[in-house]
């Protein structure tokens, strides 16, 4: 398995001989309003041109209708006839788009040999929850691959940590900038993405969702230096930078 980090949530994985892209946001640099007053959004470009992240795609994965996961750009520049996977309920939304192969993630979603499940997200604690709104996580398996669990736009809470604790997966990627709206945290921060870390000490953790939005307060330099202080080495927790593709292998179990 290869994952790309492209920017903020935008992934793009090599996985069981498909290609498959996770929450594109193609927006040029400074495009969209401050959310936090600091800067425009996104802060930083894409780290290669649109038509080289679309190179070679045969899915698209949609968690949620957040411009920073799936803005106007990447509606316009995503050929429309792909199959796309979203949450139950955005579907109607993302046909109105004009996509005419949507599929919302209910149960399971097969793509080749991979087993697409959704799995629990909460953007947030208290009322901020029903202004984020609904969103996802989702895990991967294919035979020969890592299990891969994707936290989404979280916070760690019991019912995340309960689906990993029995998911048992080998990779889990967190979305990691301790994202504010109104003073609450929206994602999971330094501490949090350490937690899930020491409460899953089985799986390679990837944090992504970094440095890319004004509302961020963690930057990679300061998840690296908590890591350190709490002896989580390196191999153990992933930090890519944008543009970075990092190999991640299945367990060899006896």
């Amino acid at each position: 398995m290869q994952l790309k980090l492209l920017r903020n949530a935008l992934l793009k994985l090599s996985y069981a001989g498909k290609t498959l892209l996770i929450d594109p946001d193609f927006g040029e640099k400074l495009s969209r309003r401050s959310i936090a007053g600091k800067s425009q959004n996104p802060m930083v470009d894409l780290p290669e041109p649109i038509e080289e992240i679309l190179a070679g795609v045969d899915h698209v994965i949609v968690s949620h209708l957040h411009a920073d996961h799936f803005d106007d750009v990447a509606k316009a520049r995503i050929p429309k006839d792909i199959p796309l996977i979203c949450q139950p309920g955005n579907e109607e939304a993302i046909r109105a788009a004009g996509f005419t192969n949507v599929e919302p993630l209910d149960h399971f979603v097969r793509i080749g040999p991979i087993v697409v499940k959704p799995q629990p997200a909460q953007h947030g604690t208290g009322p901020v929850v029903e202004v984020m709104g609904a969103v996802m996580g989702l895990t991967l398996e294919a035979p020969g691959e890592p299990c891969v669990y994707w936290c989404g736009d979280s916070v760690l809470y019991p019912p995340l940590q309960e689906a990993v604790a029995k998911a048992e997966p080998d990779v889990i990627v967190t979305h990691s900038c301790g994202a504010l709206w109104d003073g609450t945290l929206i994602v999971m921060d330094a501490q949090q993405t350490l937690d899930l870390a020491e409460q899953a000490p089985q799986a390679v953790i990837v944090a992504v969702h970094m440095e890319a939005l004004d509302h961020a307060t963690v930057s990679r330099q300061a998840l690296r230096e908590a890591a350190d202080a709490r002896s989580i080495a390196s191999d153990r927790l992933l930090i890519p930078a944008d543009g970075e593709t990092v190999e991640l292998k299945a367990p060899v179990h006896a």
